[in-house]
């Protein structure tokens, strides 16, 4: 999971022109569930054609140039790990970052699953 490989494809954008910021999130497997267990890994599913549907979504809002993203599905996962790459990239900062929040929000409670595995 590279960050810079995802810019590197908003970057070929034909309306890159209009980019004025680019916002990475970079999860990762956390040593601790929610509600604090010991946490030793977790794998993620992912609906892709769901993921489709919210990437077009708010790829359409205004101000929104691309969105990419990676998600590491149907792997087992350690502490530590990169379960999810986003990137948003828009106009302006108050459009960008709205958008990768509800994007994330979106992808988090739609397209994925996670099972924790605990110590």
């Amino acid at each position: 999971m590279n960050a810079n490989q995802l810019i590197t494809k908003i970057k070929a954008h034909p309306a890159y022109d209009q980019v004025g910021m680019v916002l990475c999130h970079n999860g990762v497997v956390r040593g601790t569930s929610r509600d604090g267990r010991r946490v030793t890994g977790l794998r993620v599913a992912v609906d892709r054609e769901r993921l489709a549907n919210v990437l077009a979504e708010h790829r359409s809002r205004p101000g929104i140039v691309d969105i990419q993203v990676e998600i590491a599905a149907d792997a087992n996962l350690s502490v530590g790990d990169d379960v999810m790459m986003l990137v948003v990239a828009g106009d302006i900062r108050e459009n960008v970052i709205d958008a990768l929040t509800d994007t994330l929000n979106a992808i988090k409670t739609t397209v994925t699953v996670k099972n924790e595995f605990f110590a």
